[in-house]
């Protein structure tokens, strides 16, 4: 673990209440440049709002950080996210060729690193992203699990 991972997971979880503000599923995404520290972009979960089934909090952090970059690939950034990635998120990290993943809480039903497809172990993934699980995985579980009380 690095001496900032949890702070860059605090700012993931932030984004992730922003998202329940919205009634939008509340995971959170931060980019940030693995060597100077500088927050590239921040997102959170807006599938509702956009009416777009993928733009889930990874993937718009990620296009704003290529958009950012003006390049496909930011191999010098770390992505942190409140929630263990699906197929579909792990797919485009590993797309943009990002350094390092750091989640918090896992997700055995649909995650895509450490269940499920397990993207990153997958002969056809072209790169394998460095991974970190767990960092403030508690406090990810309750933001998630108030969300989905409040619903039933």
């Amino acid at each position: 673990m690095k001496e900032n991972d949890e702070e860059f997971m605090r700012m993931a979880l932030e984004e992730a209440k922003e998202a329940a503000i919205r009634q939008e599923v509340p995971i959170g995404a931060i980019l940030v440049h693995a060597e100077s520290g500088v927050v590239i972009a921040s997102a959170g979960n807006r599938t509702i709002e956009l009416n777009d089934p993928t733009a889930h909090a990874e993937i718009l952090a990620i296009r704003d950080g290529c958009t950012k970059a003006g390049a496909q690939r930011i191999p010098e950034c770390d992505l942190y996210v409140t929630l263990e990635p699906c197929a579909m998120c792990a797919a485009a990290i590993s797309f943009a060729r990002i350094r390092r993943l750091v989640f918090a809480a896992s997700d055995p039903k649909g995650g895509g690193i450490l269940h499920g497809g397990k993207f990153f172990e997958q002969p056809t993934c072209h790169h394998r992203t460095a991974v970190v699980n767990g960092i403030l995985a508690g406090e990810s579980g309750e933001i998630l699990r108030a969300f989905f009380r409040a619903r039933r």
